[in-house]
């Protein structure tokens, strides 16, 4: 009966021996996803900002207008700004790549208005609106 007991105790022993091993390899497996994942983060460069040039916008002329442009920040994003008593000039940062444009709708009293667009203080676009919902576009070259 002993040597049964003692083949038994051996076998047990292996099983355990092969288990912790198992789970000693397991743990190794999860510290070294683990540790990738914080490196891998701590190498990526932060985004770099879009670069942006100076965009300046005018509407000239009397009475009010809806006015839309391509606004500032690294979004560009289009803004409407309504009912504008004019003239109205607006000097914003845009993204480059992303050509600037301004638009202007007379409203139904009329009359005329012209916009304006420079990019980097050089003019590069003007237009004129007339009559009863009127519009008018500039647009120019991405900065």
């Amino acid at each position: 009966m002993d040597s049964v007991n003692s083949g038994m105790n051996r076998r047990s022993g292996r099983r355990g021996a092969l288990l912790a091993v198992a789970a000693a390899v397991v743990l190794l497996l999860c510290g070294g996803v683990v540790g990738y994942g914080v490196l891998a983060d701590e190498e990526k460069p932060p985004p770099a900002a879009a670069e942006t040039a100076e965009v300046t916008y005018e509407v000239s002329g009397n009475g009010t207008a809806d006015i839309s442009y391509l606004g500032g920040g690294d979004a560009g994003e289009a803004v409407v700004e309504q009912g504008v008593v004019l003239p109205w000039k607006k000097t914003v940062r845009a993204p480059k790549g992303k050509a600037p444009t301004v638009g202007v709708v007379l409203d139904a009293k009329g009359g005329q208005a012209t916009c304006a667009l420079a990019v980097r203080g050089r003019h590069v676009q003007r237009a004129t609106a007339t009559g009863t919902f009127g519009r008018a576009t500039c647009t120019g070259t991405p900065g």
